[in-house]
């Protein structure tokens, strides 16, 4: 190379500051390139274990309905079959943890069994075999029912009402004096009586929502009346039972005894609203003393300062 060339072409000179400002930069790069890296992973592991948990969660839910269900909601189910299970989620019995099994029978775990008669399975129980078949939990109610005139009538006929002509199959609602009105009643007979009894039961119905409510608001509000829960459940049960007598003049006569039971539960819980308001009291009161102690500290602090 002439002396020309090696004037042009010299040796490119990096200082040691520059260079170790560059793998700094470079070092500085890849570790932002890591971390970016690391957050990027752990959006996507996020996202993965949230998708993992929904799916979890969802399988649970479904695995925790009965395979009388799962079949029913299928869309190769008749349409009269299909709505079944809909009705069935907004009934009574849905609420308080009674299955398609615990009525028909069956296995509701495994699909091959679940209408094996091996297994339980009843089916659906002729018009006349109603009673008895519901009869199976409501056993004070069966007993009411058969003796009375609407009992005696689908014995003698066979057309009489049965449960499912005021309560419905499967969309079964909580019993109330509701069910008494004048477009059922009147499907079979007139309302006259029927209206009768209803005016009978409706002091007695107005007074259980009544303490039904203040159960609710005491228990919201952190009190304890799983007693009165038990005792009010006891006494409406019993009030129920006395519906299916139809008979309005013993109707009349029991009434009086469930108002004095619900008088007695009322006192209970206007005692329990007392001693609400008392520890609300004395809770204010503390609060009250522990501010003024507050602001007496202050102004001693501030007053040897």
């Amino acid at each position: 190379m002439s002396k020309d060339q090696s004037e042009i072409w010299t040796k490119p000179t990096v200082s040691a500051s520059t260079y170790g400002n560059t793998v700094a930069s470079v070092q500085n790069i890849r570790a932002a390139m890591q971390k970016n890296c690391k957050m990027t992973s752990m959006r996507y592991l996020l996202a993965f274990c949230l998708m993992l948990l929904w799916a979890t969660v969802a399988a649970a839910q479904t695995g925790n309905e009965p395979v009388c269900i799962q079949c029913h909601d299928a869309d190769m189910m008749k349409p009269a079959f299909r709505k079944i299970p809909a009705e069935w989620r907004q009934s009574w019995h849905h609420q308080n943890g009674v299955s398609c099994h615990d009525c028909h029978g069956g296995d509701p775990t495994d699909a091959a069994m679940a209408m094996s008669p091996q297994r339980g399975f009843v089916g659906t129980p002729k018009y006349q075999g109603v009673p008895e078949f519901c009869g199976k939990c409501h056993v004070g109610i069966l007993k009411n029912y058969i003796e009375s005139g609407h009992g005696k009538a689908l014995k003698a006929s066979g057309s009489g009402p049965n449960c499912v002509t005021c309560h419905g199959a499967h969309d079964i609602r909580k019993a109330n004096i509701d069910i008494i009105n004048e477009q059922r009643c009147s499907q079979c007979h007139t309302y006259e009586r029927a209206g009768i009894m209803k005016q009978a039961l409706f002091a007695t119905e107005r007074k259980i929502r009544d303490i039904e409510n203040a159960l609710k608001k005491l228990s919201s509000q952190g009190m304890y009346t799983a007693e009165e829960d038990k005792t009010l459940f006891r006494t409406e049960a019993e009030f129920r039972t006395l519906f299916h007598t139809v008979d309005v003049s013993l109707v009349k006569e029991k009434t009086d005894g469930f108002d004095k039971q619900l008088d007695g539960l009322r006192k209970k819980t206007d005692s329990l609203f007392a001693e609400l308001e008392s520890r609300k009291s004395f809770t204010g009161l503390l609060t009250l003393l522990f501010a003024g102690a507050g602001v007496v500290v202050y102004l001693l602090a501030k007053t040897y300062r």
